[in-house]
């Protein structure tokens, strides 16, 4: 479906690598490497076969303007140690002379990393002649971030108009993951939706109900759930107004044998506080003053019970306040019954979404997973059902026989 590096020939070739280094820094020093650590397996493939390899990335909102907070050479550096201290060439400009002369530099099994994309407009604006220059650098593109090709960018999408091009490992393993779970899953196939808000997971809802066998809806999308169904919910979070939509979700569950499970208890508090006086009751006991912070252990034993009942889990988003203890106490039983059963061979599970790895990270659970996206607005597009233009260019390479 997809052309892989092993169908392109790279020795001595100029690879474009557009990568998602979008990492946090703090006082010009990288705090989290899990992003570079994803590139690494494409980045060594490449390397083993001398390839020249140019990677391209953007990093935070400068919109189109030089920002020097913005600048990538920090995350260059933070590659190269990744690399154990491998040279990392860096270029200040991603296009242009600058750019030409470190590229141009470059010896077989050398790599570069261009200055931030967004520094010009012509990257989210997708513009023929920004897409020109870039072609300029490279004679083959290969496409390692997933998490940025919900976005029709220069980078991402045009680029691929002007030579070969493929996935990147990393792109690779996540779209054959998500493929497995959501587009030709082993079934029974289930689902586990949480969140704050119904509203921004309404797309997701409604293509999920057509392809799971059954959908767990926790978190604050929980509490509108309950309310449409006439439970008083008390102080919980809320979206009332969205009442129809979810009991209209309902009944399209109902017509197409999906199931939708509810919580039966609950932890409430009167507000979301650490340290504060916690109880658990049952989902019609409610007081008017408390607030739904978490699912109970009643809830939480059952869905770990439901679980061992299907054969492909997909994951996105907390059940509960997971930032503030207690309120993790859910999420972290059900996470942690998900990677047992991963763990021994009888559950294929995907999870994605930040406050998901966030969730995951803290159960401590992430690599028991059978896979775990770091992508956010690319991986819940794709829950929704939407093709992602970045991958589209790719799926069209594949098509013309290119």
């Amino acid at each position: 479906m997809f052309k892989t590096l092993n169908d392109l020939e790279v020795a001595g070739k100029r690879v474009l690598v557009r990568a998602d280094l979008n990492v946090p820094v703090q006082n010009g020093k990288v705090k989290d490497v899990t992003r570079i650590e994803r590139l690494i397996p494409t980045l060594n493939a490449l390397l083993e076969k001398k390839a020249r390899i140019v990677v391209m990335s953007h990093f935070g909102r400068p919109k189109g303007r030089v920002v020097p907070e913005l600048t990538l050479k920090p995350v260059a550096d933070a590659l190269s140690r990744v690399l154990g201290g491998k040279a990392v060439a860096f270029a200040k400009n991603c296009i242009g002379p600058e750019a030409e002369l470190v590229v141009n530099a470059l010896k077989d099994g050398e790599i570069a990393v261009l200055e931030n994309l967004r520094f010009h407009a012509g990257e989210e604006a997708n513009a023929p002649e920004f897409v020109a220059e870039l072609a300029k650098l490279g004679e083959l593109y290969v496409n390692d971030g997933f998490s940025v090709s919900h976005r029709a960018h220069a980078s991402t999408t045009d680029i691929a108009k002007h030579m070969p091009s493929a996935a990147g490992i990393n792109m690779q393993a996540e779209l054959n993951a998500l493929e497995a779970a959501l587009d030709n899953p082993k079934k029974p196939v289930g689902a586990i939706v949480g969140g704050a808000k119904v509203s921004s997971k309404l797309d997701v809802l409604n293509n999920l109900v057509e392809r799971m066998d059954f959908l767990i809806i926790g978190g604050g999308m929980a509490n509108t759930f309950l309310h449409a169904l006439g439970t008083d919910i008390g102080a919980s979070l809320c979206e009332k107004s969205l009442a129809g939509t979810a009991n209209a979700i309902m009944a399209k569950a109902n017509d197409v044998s999906c199931e939708i499970v509810l919580p039966s208890d609950v932890v409430i508090a009167p507000k979301l506080e650490a340290g504060i006086a916690t109880d658990v009751v049952p989902v019609a006991g409610v007081p008017s003053d408390q607030m739904i912070l978490d699912l109970g252990p009643e809830s939480a034993s059952g869905l770990a019970v439901k679980l061992s009942e299907c054969s492909t889990l997909l994951w996105n988003g907390p059940l509960g306040a997971f930032e503030l203890k207690p309120f993790d106490a859910c999420t972290n039983t059900v996470a942690r019954a998900a990677a047992e059963l991963t763990k021994s061979g009888d559950l294929f599970s995907v999870a994605g979404g930040g406050d998901t790895v966030a969730a995951l990270n803290q159960a401590g659970v992430t690599h028991d997973f059978r896979y775990v996206s770091t992508a956010g607005g690319a991986f819940l597009e794709w829950l929704e059902g939407k093709e992602l233009p970045g991958v589209v260019k790719l799926r069209k390479k594949v098509r013309k026989g290119d």
